[in-house]
């Protein structure tokens, strides 16, 4: 018989060799320029993460937005803004495009800056100093200024809530010049000087008398302005029943502190509000957001409440695709994976984890794809039971609990090429530092191998690697059945359902945001 370490099968031998080094130092697969640049604005939050500082993440940022040509810098900002609903990243990579290409900047200023929480997002970027320039240049300050003046009362009045720095602080900066009377005293009452009060919008005068009087009908403005007023608990109950989606969402506790689902029908129309297919998908919520919320309530929430959170992430994940075939959704549930997905940041750190994304992900596709087996792995494939009948929130809660040990990528491959399964779309969720399998280096990683192995039992089968952490490596090339894509927004849902449907290629995430029109 022929010798087998010299005839061994090329198949091997044809992948493509590791040409990068994981955070864990294992071999891996380093991201193209337009790829890692994409990566890391779709999931970065400049934040301390796992495996790496918040100053880490901010350098490898401003490092391959260099390679990058600034039109390709702008149209990321604007994907990542409309399509991933990012704040921190697209405002940051408008700072570093102030200073490549004015002109793009001005293009991409108005897609990206879509609030007065971005605009001083912008503004406290620029004024940092990290993209190259403490102050902002003629250019920003233009863009900044025709914000405020185009800007409406209630935009205006939503962008004084908070600081550093705060809208008084933009409007001193950059001295907008007021197109009418009005928006003068509004401005001029933002920074706290003497203005006309009868100009002022009706509900700030409303507000300043119900100051002064301490009483009164309660001011129809962004509720973080009414809260150091001593509320009625009915006063409370109007807030959430006219509040927006979101602000509903990110407040329940407050409103159960505040005696407001005491008041009749208000636990009612509040879960109403919450589970209204209108309004979550004019919200733009991300599927993690509820999970957030879901986590944060208070043990004594009503149970109406609870349920209605339920029901919207039923509704927000409804995107997820229907898949004809055998459906493998494996998350991982390693150490990693149990840091906040906004990274360690004071007075800001979420309670999600990016373990929890990837049980979300999984546990919305076993209820969309009620054939879905789900493999949850660290060093090995974790055995957890799971009920597609049971509600998305709560299969992911039971992923979640589980979460612990070294990562190792392969297990799950070499699960299913053990029992001699061959699905037809596998779809990881990762941070990608895979080190319990590290084979050597130069050579095709393990879980390249695998997947060749796999794909033996069936030519057709397609791999989604979604990779959820801003690290830049990956464990598996993107080739024709490989399928690399960073985020956790349902916009990935949609990529996924295209690439298993044949309708794009390896390379649509990048040709996506080459699409975006400038």
């Amino acid at each position: 018989m022929a010798n087998k370490s010299v005839f061994a099968s090329i198949r091997g031998r044809m992948l493509p060799k590791a040409d990068a080094i994981n955070k864990e130092g294992a071999p891996a697969y380093r991201y193209q320029d337009r790829q890692q640049i994409a990566q890391l604005a779709i999931t970065g939050t400049v934040g301390n993460l796992f495996y790496q500082s918040d100053y880490v993440e901010l350098a490898k940022v401003l490092e391959a937005a260099d390679r990058v040509s600034p039109e390709f810098l702008a149209k990321t900002a604007i994907h990542v803004r409309e399509k991933g609903h990012m704040k921190d990243m697209p405002a940051l990579l408008l700072a570093i495009l102030a200073s490549r290409d004015t002109q793009l900047l001005s293009v991409a200023f108005p897609r990206v800056v879509t609030n007065g929480k971005m605009l001083r997002n912008f503004v406290q970027i620029m004024r940092s100093g990290q993209t190259g320039r403490k102050s902002l240049g003629s250019r920003p300050k233009a863009l900044v200024s025709a914000w405020l003046k185009t800007a409406s009362d209630r935009q205006l009045l939503q962008a004084s809530v908070g600081n550093d720095p705060s809208l008084a602080d933009v409007i001193k900066m950059v001295h907008p010049k007021p197109g009418s009377k009005e928006r003068e005293a509004l401005f001029a009452w933002l920074i706290g000087k003497p203005c006309d009060v009868a100009r002022l919008p009706p509900d700030v005068r409303a507000f300043i008398a119900y100051r002064k009087n301490g009483g009164g009908p309660l001011p129809d403005l962004p509720f973080q302005m009414l809260t150091h007023l001593p509320l009625t608990a009915e006063e409370w109950a109007e807030i959430a029943r006219n509040g927006s989606w979101q602000m509903v969402r990110m407040n329940l506790n407050t409103f159960h502190r505040h005696g407001a689902f005491g008041i009749k029908d208000v636990t009612t129309d509040v879960a109403a509000i919450l589970r209204d297919p209108a309004r979550i998908k004019a919200a733009r919520v991300f599927p993690y957001q509820l999970m957030t919320a879901y986590q944060s309530l208070c043990a004594d929430m009503p149970a109406e409440i609870r349920d209605a959170l339920h029901d919207a992430m039923e509704i927000a994940v409804a995107n997820v695709p229907k898949i004809d075939g055998q459906v493998v959704v494996c998350p991982d549930v390693s150490g990693s994976m149990t840091a906040p997905v906004t990274g360690h940041r004071m007075g800001a750190t979420t309670a999600t984890t990016f373990v929890d994304i990837a049980a979300l992900v999984s546990a919305a596709f076993l209820r969309r794809n009620r054939g879905t087996r789900v493999l949850p792995f660290e060093f090995w494939v974790r055995d957890v039971k799971l009920e597609a009948r049971d509600t998305i929130l709560s299969n992911a809660t039971r992923l979640a609990a589980v979460a612990g040990g070294g990562t190792n990528c392969s297990a799950p491959l070499e699960w299913l090429i053990a029992r001699r399964q061959a699905p037809d779309l596998v779809v990881f969720v990762s941070d990608n530092q895979s080190w319990a399998d590290a084979g050597r280096k130069h050579v095709a990683t393990p879980m390249m191998r695998n997947w060749a192995k796999l794909k033996t039992r069936n030519p057709k089968a397609k791999l989604v690697c979604i990779d959820i952490a801003p690290y830049g490596t990956t464990q598996v090339k993107s080739r024709e059945d490989v399928l690399n894509i960073g985020g956790f927004s349902d916009a990935v849902f949609d990529q996924i359902a295209a690439f298993a449907e044949d309708r794009l290629g390896p390379e649509h995430w990048i040709s996506e945001i080459e699409a975006v029109e400038l």
